[in-house]
């Protein structure tokens, strides 16, 4: 839920137009998107059904950072992770998801498996705080970041710059993957 009581609405991205939050998707949870679940296109591949008007837009979180420690043997190849880091900002997509899809998220992120686990986090988005936002942490990480394969890098950088993160930031995540797969070359 959001903390702070008088903020009632969503934005509804692709119509441009308020839709009311208490009623509009029935039960619902907050999600913390850093990685390939940024692409609301991707994750509609996982979700089975469109997710575009669940995007609730860019937000961050403070104290962590973006690391590839997770080796991803689905996609053979590095995926993201969030790692504590006092200073630092992680930007991603806030989705406000219907609870019916919980369990089809946990199955993409491999909760199962013991690929990733549920983190409770803090985002703001809009001088919002919105808490608590489920979000994913690889539960074995590696001590060196694996690059990501050209479909992970692609599909980040699709749902970066289409739910319009910072600019400078998409460029460091850009330049970021892309010296890791240059190192690991």
């Amino acid at each position: 839920m959001l903390t702070n009581p008088t903020a009632n609405t969503v934005q509804s991205p692709r119509a441009g137009r308020s839709i009311d939050a208490a009623n509009a998707i029935g039960p619902h949870f907050y999600y913390f998107a850093y990685g390939s679940c940024m692409c609301p296109v991707d994750l509609k591949r996982s979700l089975g059904e469109k997710t575009h008007p669940y995007v609730v837009g860019p937000a961050k979180l403070q104290g962590y950072r973006l690391g590839f420690h997770y080796y991803s043997a689905h996609r053979q190849c590095g995926a993201l992770d969030l790692l504590p880091e006092q200073g630092s900002v992680v930007h991603g997509v806030l989705y406000r998801l219907p609870w019916r899809l919980s369990d089809r998220l946990d199955q993409r992120e491999g909760v199962e498996q013991g690929g990733y686990r549920h983190e409770q986090v803090t985002v703001q988005r809009n001088n919002q705080t919105y808490h608590p936002v489920r979000t994913y942490l690889a539960v074995q990480k590696t001590t060196a970041e694996v690059p990501p394969n050209d479909w992970y890098f692609n599909v980040v950088m699709r749902g970066a710059t289409t739910c319009k993160l910072p600019e400078q930031y998409c460029w460091q995540l850009f330049q970021h993957m892309h010296s890791l797969q240059l190192a690991y070359v």
